[in-house]
């Protein structure tokens, strides 16, 4: 089964950036859609970015024209740049995967087939 590995996280000052990496364990990773999603203390897992199979990408309205999704094929892995965070980016930060591109374009946390372990992202001064 794939398997993915979240990395990049870290402390970061309101402002500042970092970029998160979700690395694939098998070479048909490229035929799934990946989405970032996260989960803030004391709140519901949400949809963050999505990118298909065929580069279809997508953002939640809160994260446009702050972060970009991009995909590596000869890497296996999956990039989300973050600039300009804010302190409400906080949050543990998960990839997904899955065949079917649907729920991860509509940035749900429902129906995808692979979960990574996350990675805490934590903005403050």
């Amino acid at each position: 089964q794939l398997q993915l590995v979240e990395s990049g996280g870290g402390l970061v000052q309101p402002g500042g950036s970092l970029r998160l990496t979700c690395a694939g364990s098998r070479s048909d990773f490229n035929l799934y859609a990946i989405g970032w999603f996260r989960q803030a203390p004391g709140k519901e897992r949400e949809g963050v970015s999505c990118t298909s199979s065929g580069d279809t990408k997508k953002y939640a309205d809160s994260v446009k024209g702050r972060f970009t999704i991009a995909r590596d094929e000869a890497k296996n892995e999956v990039y989300l740049q973050m600039n300009n965070l804010k302190r409400e980016d906080t949050a543990v930060y998960y990839c997904a995967a899955d065949l079917q591109e649907t729920s991860c374009l509509d940035l749900l946390t429902e129906g995808l087939e692979v979960w990574g372990r996350g990675t805490l992202v934590t903005v403050s001064s």
